[in-house]
Formats: structure tokens, sequence, C-alpha cells
């Protein structure tokens, strides 16, 4: 009978961007820089959307609530990603590996359902102003904030499970930034062509539905929106809109695209670069999307800061 051997895999190595060593101090610096950047854009987003009573509207909670999740998304991704390459050690354990896959997953479900309740917001402000008060009100809009988290929970929580209850061989070493699904379903043993249905279908649930919610949100939006008489009226509904749609291109454009493209063909360099955008730069240029593009939000902080200096 013949023996295969099997490597009872205890940890993982990210290789990230190992394969630069050469640019490894400046790659440091550059991810620090994009961090920070990240944390002071969407936690000042947070703040100024607490503290200022002109955005106490569902919009900027929405907004409070998706910057958020940015934070999370990132902080998830990394930390830890800084630490490996400051300390050139790049092991990561199952278990860690296993907790940081299922959150991203988690969250990344989450921003894509906060992305269409914005959507939603907007088409019941724009298409149907007058019952606005009534339908977006306080306890509805908590309601759609939970059931953006928790909707994608036990699905993705099981799927994390299935994937990590099974056997690993070969090489230990994950070409990629983090741990995620493609890399991870290289390295399982056996048929795994079940969990890539499986994977399939969480994009189809949790992607693609969301997305075609926005969609149709916004072509309810722009028939109403060609209807207004008035051309300033057309030009400040698409104003407000317009900042939403552009973060939707990015989140859905570069996510989709790097998922897809690694299902077909996971290669590592290019999805290496896909997952930077989608996970480190798309989160530091929506607070500037949200807050350059909007009058109502640099008047918060202009008068946030002229509070404070007074």
């Amino acid at each position: 009978m013949e023996i295969t051997n099997l490597t009872i895999m205890e940890e993982f190595i990210l290789l990230g961007f190992s394969e630069y060593p050469n640019v490894q101090g400046y790659l440091f610096v550059v991810f620090l820089f994009i961090y920070i950047c990240i944390l002071i854009g969407n936690g000042l987003i947070i703040i100024i959307t607490n503290v200022d009573s002109a955005l106490q509207t569902p919009m900027y909670y929405f907004l409070g609530n998706f910057s958020f999740v940015e934070m999370c998304y990132t902080s998830n991704i990394l930390p830890r990603m800084l630490v490996n390459i400051w300390r050139q050690k790049r092991n990561i354990s199952l278990l860690s590996c296993a907790a940081q896959l299922c959150l991203f997953l988690i969250l990344v479900v989450t921003e894509s359902f906060l992305l269409a309740v914005m959507a939603y917001d907007r088409y019941v402000a724009i298409c149907k102003p007058l019952y606005y008060p009534i339908i977006m009100n306080h306890r509805i809009c908590v309601q759609m904030v939970f059931g953006s988290w928790v909707i994608g929970m036990p699905v993705l929580i099981g799927q994390t499970y299935q994937l990590f209850s099974g056997p690993f061989c070969g090489s230990n070493k994950l070409n990629h930034i983090f741990c995620d699904l493609p890399p991870l379903l290289k390295l399982a043993c056996g048929d795994t062509s079940g969990d890539e249905f499986f994977l399939y279908v969480d994009c189809f649930l949790f992607s693609l539905t969301p997305f075609l919610m926005i969609l149709m949100s916004y072509i309810k939006i722009l028939r109403t929106v060609l209807k207004l008489p008035s051309t300033t009226g057309r030009s400040k509904a698409f104003s407000t809109c317009s900042s939403h749609v552009m973060v939707v291109c990015l989140f859905y454009g570069s996510g989709l695209t790097a998922y897809f493209h690694s299902l077909s063909s996971y290669s590592g360099s290019i999805e290496k670069i896909f997952s930077v955008f989608y996970t480190i730069v798309t989160p530091m240029i929506n607070p500037m999307i949200y807050s350059l593009r909007n009058k109502d939000f640099i008047a918060a902080i202009k008068k946030t800061c002229s509070k404070s200096g007074g």
C-alpha cells in the first residue's frame, strides 16, 4: 500500500511582499502612513457625525457605521502585516489565521450590505421625500445596521470552520498579505470543489445581491431625478449620490475582480496588488471622497474646529 506523506500544519507563513527584500523599509513606512490616514479619516467621520447636531440624520448615521467597519476591516489586516514587515517573522497560527479570515469575511459582507442600505436611504430621500421621516426612523436605521452585521455571520463562521477542520498539505507558505480564501483553498488537501462552489454562492448572496439592490435603487433615483423640472434640483440630487456611487465602484470593482480572478487562476502577485487596493487603499480614499465632496460635512468640521479653538 502506497503511503502518502501528509504534513500536519500548525502554522502558515504569510509571504506578503517578501519577494522584494530591498524595499521592505519603504513598504513599512508607506503602509504605516496609510493605516494612520485610515484611522484619522474614518475616526474623524465617526466623531463629527456624532458630535454635530446638523448631521444627526440617517445618511450620516449609516456613514459613521460604514467608517467604523472600514477601521475594523483594515485593523484586522494591517497591524499584523506591519509587524511581519518590521520583524521579518511572517508566521501565523492556524487559529489566528482562521480568526482573521472569518472576521475579514464578516466585515466584507457587512460593508456590502451597508452600502446597499445607504443606497436605499438615498432612494427614499429622493423618490419618497414626504415619507422619509416615517420610513427611515431611528428604530429602522438601527435594525438595518444590525442586520448588515449579522446577516452573513452563521454562514461565514460555518464555512471558515469547514475549511479549517480539513487538513492542509504540502507547503505552509501562503502567498498573500493575509489569510484569504483563494490562497487557503490552494493549500487545502483533497477535493476543494465543494468549498469553491460555496465561495461562489457566498459571492452571489453577499456581494452580487447587495450590488443588485444598489443598482435598482439608483435606477429608480435616476428616473426620478430626470423628471425634476429644476436644473438646480437635479444637480443637488446627483451631488448627494455621487460620493456613494464612487465608493461603490471602488469597493465592488476591485473586490469582485480580485476574487473572481483568484478563483479562475490564482498566481499570487496580481491578487496581492488587488488585495492591497480593496483592503487598504480604498478605506483610505473613502473618507476623502465623503468629506471633500460634502459641503455639510466640511461646514461641520469648521464649526467643530472653531468651537475647540475658541
